[in-house]
């Protein structure tokens, strides 16, 4: 689980992740420091060592796995976008007592749009079908 949460990025650490993950869904899924920094240098003014000390904290934080490749390093993003956001939020759920996280809920949804709740709905929709199936054997 990442130590860094998603939500608590700064705004060049964002950036280097945006284009991890941009990478890997376009088939790349490793990515050097030299690739993010040739990528973000087109509209900023950043060190090579910059991008690689954010990369190397990203890495520390659980957000990108670090592999040796040569003498050099290639980083991967440990999840995607919605992994790392969802266990963000269950991360600040999770130590909450039950009635706190069911206040937190609450005051989440009062703030969602239609399109949100539809979305979020329809996800529990599939959470439930998902778990009607284990509990009936059919499973993953």
């Amino acid at each position: 689980m990442p130590t860094k949460a998603i939500n608590k990025l700064g705004d060049l650490e964002r950036a280097v992740m945006e284009q991890v993950w941009a990478r890997g869904e376009a088939g790349e899924p490793s990515v050097s420091v030299r690739e993010v920094h040739a990528a973000l240098s087109a509209t900023r003014d950043l060190a090579y060592t910059t991008v690689m000390t954010v990369m190397g904290r990203l890495a520390d934080g659980g957000l990108l796995v670090k592999e040796r490749a040569g003498r050099a390093y290639l980083y991967t993003a440990a999840g995607t976008r919605e992994e790392l956001t969802a266990t963000t939020m269950l991360g600040h759920l999770h130590g909450l007592p039950s009635a706190d996280r069911r206040a937190a809920m609450l005051h989440f949804l009062g703030d969602a749009s239609a399109e949100e709740i539809a979305d979020l709905k329809a996800a529990l929709a599939e959470v439930e079908q998902r778990h009607g199936r284990r509990a009936a054997g059919g499973g993953r």
